[in-house]
């Protein structure tokens, strides 16, 4: 006999004739008087009185049908062993209900959050359930979620926001698939959702290129909002620090005194703040080291500390900034991003002469193409010097 389905146990409504469970003799579902519920039911004959007995094992869908099965065979070896488990002095094996969704995501998250070097990802990773999946599923039990759940919790966003989605939908995935592997669900849902929900526009339509300043605009932006300021703002010299070294902004923000040599004008950012986890080489421009010895004397560490709390600058800072001001971007009805600066610094080298090489390498891009990559074995630092401080002179006008 086959072992009970969840599907057909969530089927299960008052009037209908007990389920057995399939994989334990004398184990039965019997209807509750809700549908898709019901009440787990042992039977069997006491070893001592040789009289038929009941033993209730708890209601479902809170106790799975693997977790029914196992506790009714471990009852099943206290009959072999001549023990009735309703008059057993010695404790007896105890049903485990099933873990809700929103158990589960925590569960998982505790055992996967060790091996994660990003603490950024760790806490993204369960707010993002905590968002858009506890709300809609996060009191299920993992053996009652269906993919028609799992589409109702990727449907708001699975066309306006196709990269969020894709990322729910994989910890979802993961969810389920720990569930599956723990017993507690006998499929994963995530793996067929897909045919309940429209379906999306390629990555390379859906896929937008952060907006960027363009590059002729950048001289008229620096006289307007960073030329002769006779009061010291930390956003605008972390901003045009950024701007002048073509970095990332998780990079600037982060940036610490023992990253910079002064005297060699050289910022050395260490592989574990890279985004392709290889140390990467700046050479320092005349502006730029100027900018660095006004935040001399702020913190012992960070170079551009939070104001507030010295720690470090939140992104968010310089987002608002360029809202605030409405920095013209190239992308309309959007202002232009702290990360589009690096675009507009790769457009500047390409309209100007500069090599292509130095440029992605002042941008400290991956190569693809695993031959080059194998050559690639030097930063051309002073190669770029020039280059950065071309850079900056066409910015301040210097």
């Amino acid at each position: 006999m086959a072992v009970l389905t969840d599907t057909k146990a969530r089927a299960i409504k008052p009037g209908d004739k007990n389920l057995p469970h399939g994989g334990v003799t004398g184990l039965t579902l019997h209807p509750s008087e809700t549908k898709g519920r019901g009440k787990w039911v042992f039977r069997y004959v006491s070893p001592t009185t040789h009289k038929r007995r009941n033993k209730g094992l708890g209601p479902y869908p809170e106790v799975g049908i693997a977790e029914a099965g196992k506790v009714a065979q471990e009852l099943r070896v206290l009959l072999a062993q001549g023990v009735d488990p309703l008059a057993a002095e010695e404790p007896l094996p105890q049903v485990q209900p099933t873990p809700t969704f929103h158990e589960a995501a925590e569960l998982l998250h505790g055992d996967l959050k060790p091996g994660w070097k990003n603490a950024k990802h760790a806490v993204q990773w369960i707010s993002t359930l905590e968002k858009f999946a506890f709300p809609t599923i996060g009191s299920m039990p993992l053996n009652t979620i269906e993919p028609r759940h799992i589409a109702d919790v990727l449907r708001p966003i699975w066309l306006e926001k196709a990269e969020t989605a894709s990322r729910v939908k994989q910890r979802l995935h993961a969810v389920m698939a720990w569930g599956w592997a723990h017993g507690h669900n006998q499929a994963n849902p995530v793996d067929v959702v897909v045919h309940l929900l429209p379906q999306q526009p390629g990555k390379s339509v859906r896929t937008q290129r952060q907006p960027a300043m363009p590059w002729q605009d950048l001289p008229q932006f620096y006289v307007d909002h960073f030329k002769a300021r006779k009061t010291y703002d930390i956003t605008r010299s972390t901003l045009l620090f950024l701007i002048l070294t073509a970095a990332r902004s998780g990079e600037v923000r982060g940036m610490t005194w023992s990253e910079v040599d002064l005297k060699a004008k050289v910022w050395v950012i260490p592989p574990d703040r890279m985004k392709a986890k290889v140390q990467h080489r700046v050479p320092l421009s005349d502006v730029a080291i100027e900018i660095l010895r006004r935040q001399m004397g702020l913190h012992r560490e960070l170079v551009f500390p939070s104001p507030r709390d010295a720690v470090v600058l939140s992104d968010m800072v310089l987002t608002a900034y360029l809202r605030r001001v409405r920095a013209i971007s190239d992308v309309e009805g959007r202002v232009a991003t702290a990360h589009g600066f690096r675009s507009s610094f790769r457009d500047w080298c390409s309209e100007n002469g500069f090599a292509r090489d130095l440029a992605e390498r002042a941008l400290a891009h991956t190569v693809e193409n695993k031959v080059e990559a194998a050559y690639h074995r030097t930063d051309l630092l002073e190669q770029r010097r020039p280059m950065m401080d071309a850079w900056a002179s066409f910015i301040t006008g210097r």
